[in-house]
């Protein structure tokens, strides 16, 4: 398999702004998934030479995920700072807080007015990471919390929500990004742990000070990160805003993205896809994968093949060329 040459016009932002806005890209973007020193290392038993340029090996469009600390600070410990502790959760959210924003912030700023390559902003953390789970002993707190104290979950989440806005805002006056990311770990390969009708409730509505923000600022894509089968909220987030889908770790058939884009249209842009699985196995079946999926969704517009988690150690290194050259042979026949 012998692919020519990545044809390119475009510098790798208005590749993504032509594809996420159904417009004319020379060619899809393709996205590094995340490849780890540990996968490396087994990669280089498997002849991968060590001096590998991967980027030249493997070109990609460059994307930079701008995080902000969004976690209260001090940060809260959960069953020593009650939950239920509103005002110091509040007076722990201070958008002002120079700390907040990432390292060098003037310096990076100049350097984004110039850029070729995609920012995206991760603008929230969730609803169970803004509730202080980290464990199965603070999960069980929350879950009780929300039978026994409704009020509280709602309020904490407004809390979230305004601070969230505020940072958001204050980011948006000095640097122009091209996608809104909330990031929402929100259930398992089964369904959400909370209902479409709670999570409108409590998160979405929590949600609006930032999309607001966001509108204001004209951020055309606004991204759903899930790493769940999410897809019974997917009519409710886009009744709030979210235009974009990126599915990460689930249950391939559940969120089959063939699928979605027959029910919710144009309405939904895509990013991933692409099941990791086939990738752990042999050629054959990554070639189905790559060719049952990939064409008719770029044929569609709005959709940026990916595979739909970060690479491990256990996809072995032959598999991974061989994906990413039929990515690139299938993309170009488009």
């Amino acid at each position: 398999m012998n692919p020519q040459p990545i044809k390119s016009t475009m510098s790798s932002r208005e590749r993504f702004k032509e594809t996420m806005g159904y417009g004319k890209p020379d060619r899809v973007p393709y996205f590094e998934e995340g490849i780890r020193k540990d996968v490396l290392r087994a990669w280089w038993t498997q002849g991968l030479a060590r001096d590998t340029n991967l980027e030249t090996l493997f070109p990609s469009d460059r994307r930079e995920r701008m995080e902000v600390d969004l976690e209260p600070q001090p940060k809260l410990i959960s069953r020593r700072d009650k939950i239920t502790d509103l005002k110091k959760f509040n007076r722990r959210l201070n958008p002002s807080d120079k700390k907040r924003l990432p390292n060098r912030w003037p310096r990076r700023v100049r350097a984004w007015q110039s850029r070729e390559h995609v920012l995206m902003l991760y603008v929230h953390r969730g609803f169970f990471l803004t509730m202080g789970v980290r464990n199965w002993g603070s999960f069980i707190d929350v879950m009780t919390l929300l039978m026994d104290q409704p009020d509280v979950v709602r309020q904490r989440m407004q809390i979230q929500g305004k601070f969230a806005a505020r940072l958001t805002d204050r980011i948006l006056q000095e640097v122009e990004i091209d996608a809104a990311v909330f990031s929402e770990p929100i259930g398992g390969n089964d369904r959400p742990l909370i209902s479409p009708k709670m999570y409108e409730e409590f998160v979405l509505k929590s949600y609006e000070p930032i999309m607001d923000v966001l509108r204001r600022h004209n951020v055309a894509t606004i991204c759903f990160q899930t790493f769940a089968n999410a897809r019974i909220l997917i009519p409710r987030i886009l009744k709030w805003g979210f235009n974009c889908l990126w599915a990460c770790e689930v249950n391939i058939e559940a969120m089959d993205y063939r699928s979605l884009r027959k029910e919710f249209g144009r309405d939904l842009r895509l990013i991933g896809g692409i099941d990791l699985d086939a990738l752990r196995k042999d050629k054959q079946a990554i070639r189905q994968e790559i060719e049952e999926k990939v064409p008719p969704l770029i044929e569609g517009g709005g959709y940026i093949p990916l595979a739909d988690g970060r690479v491990r150690a256990d996809v072995p290194y032959e598999n991974y060329v061989y994906y990413r050259r039929l990515l690139e042979e299938v993309t170009q026949r488009q």
